[in-house]
């Protein structure tokens, strides 16, 4: 995209108000112009779009020598991972309104295979959520989690601890390498279909027993397989059945088109870019998501693909509480479900709403944005925000693995950024 040199006064309207914001376009390109330059980024697009879709702000740039033949824009296609959790509680927030299923409902109500599910504890008895990397747990000298072992599970597991990250699944970066391990072993992903999948999970112990913690991990997968379970069709068909068809939202999906054409995937672990190694995404073993157009395994954590387009077009979505296109897709009332405080509820950054991080006050003393802001992102350096008070989303996208440490911040400066300039119009 060309640079625009000078600033632009941009005027977008919403239901009930219209929004001014003066955006320094340079300022923002400026910003992305670093990240490619300093060698922490492959590519990198920004995108805003209004409540009715139209582009606030749009920039790209990237490497030519690491991404030749690929043009980034709005319709380049991006591995969204995480991104796909939302629209997979989002499904669930469907089904339930429509009778299907219920969030107090047990899992083994719909996976059965799941009855005898184990827990690991350490050999102190301990739930192995006491140990994992980055939990800042205090444990005493000689006090391991391996080798751990097997109880029987004592909570029911419950549809809410799968949207709440509680249910006990997780994935193989806990830090903890006897349970690593394990994980690793069953190559997940390289599961056929849903049932498979099942079977592999229900071998896996649990990480602590339901609704004692919350700990991010293959949770909203299995929650995934639950929706295929109770409405008897597949996650792909769930998706163009009940959101992007009748949304109208084209650029988010399972499995690629023929003519569909995937960036490659990058690594920065090493502190330089180059093309990440087979099996170096390791978040599930030594196999990612497939995205072939036989692909029968939709991973409803994992598994989706989308345009920075069509991933504002589902962000909308929510910010419209429910609506797009003319069709409601949720009530009101579930949306506000998807972003009111559920869990992390002590964290001075936010809360979780259902795997929607909402900012706090602090962000905004940090000049990383503003208070309210739901956002979220995505293994491969994908990010997203919805501005409720604003009626507007943002995006930004690149396909980075472990980015180096001269990308880091790269979000809150982007977004930053952006409200510096909201900030100075609206005073």
């Amino acid at each position: 995209m060309k640079k625009l040199l000078v600033s632009i006064l941009f005027i977008f309207s919403s239901c009930d108000k219209t929004n001014t914001i003066i955006y320094d376009t340079n300022s923002l390109d400026l910003i992305v112009d670093k990240y490619i330059n300093n060698g922490s980024q492959a590519l990198l697009l920004v995108r805003l779009e209004d409540n009715d879709g139209n582009p606030i702000y749009q920039y790209s740039n990237k490497n030519d020598e690491l991404v030749p033949n690929h043009k980034i824009n709005e319709k380049t296609w991006f591995r969204i991972w995480s991104m796909s959790k939302i629209v997979t509680i989002s499904l669930t927030m469907d089904l339930v309104e429509d009778g299907i299923l219920k969030l107090e409902d047990p899992v083994t109500k719909y996976i059965p295979e799941f009855s005898n599910l184990k827990v690991a504890l350490s050999k102190e008895g301990k739930p192995l959520t006491n140990y994992g990397e980055g939990l800042g747990v205090d444990v005493q000298e000689n006090d391991e989690p391996c080798p751990y072992q097997l109880v029987e599970n004592k909570s029911e597991m419950t549809v809410l601890h799968l949207i709440n990250h509680e249910a006990g699944f997780y994935y193989s970066t806990t830090g903890i390498d006897c349970l690593d391990n394990v994980l690793d072993s069953k190559n997940l992903a390289a599961s056929k279909n849903s049932n498979e999948l099942i079977q592999k999970l229900s071998e896996l112990p649990l990480i602590d027993y339901p609704g004692n913690k919350h700990f991010y991990g293959l949770n909203t997968t299995v929650l995934g397989l639950v929706n295929e379970r109770a409405s008897g069709e597949t996650l792909d068909n769930l998706v163009k059945n009940r959101i992007t068809g009748p949304l109208q939202i084209k650029g988010l999906q399972y499995n690629k088109n023929s003519d569909t054409k995937l960036l490659p995937v990058f690594s920065g672990v090493d502190s330089i870019i180059r093309l990440a190694k087979d099996g170096e995404l390791d978040i599930m073993g030594s196999y990612v998501p497939g995205y072939g157009i036989e692909n029968n395994l939709f991973m409803g954590g994992e598994g989706m693909i989308g345009t920075a387009d069509g991933y504002a077009d589902f962000l909308r979505m929510l910010l419209n509480h429910g609506e797009l296109n003319g069709h409601r897709f949720l009530e009101e009332s579930s949306v506000k479900e998807i972003y009111s405080p559920h869990t992390q509820l002590n964290n001075e950054y936010g809360y979780n709403g259902y795997n929607l991080w909402v900012m706090s006050s602090l962000n905004k003393e940090k000049g990383y944005g503003d208070e309210g802001l739901w956002t979220g992102g995505g293994y491969e350096g994908t990010h997203f925000w919805i501005d409720p008070k604003r009626d507007f989303v943002g995006l930004i996208m690149s396909q980075m693995f472990e980015t180096p440490p001269q990308g880091h911040g790269r979000d809150n400066e982007i977004r930053g950024e952006v409200y510096n300039q909201i900030f100075k119009n609206e005073k």
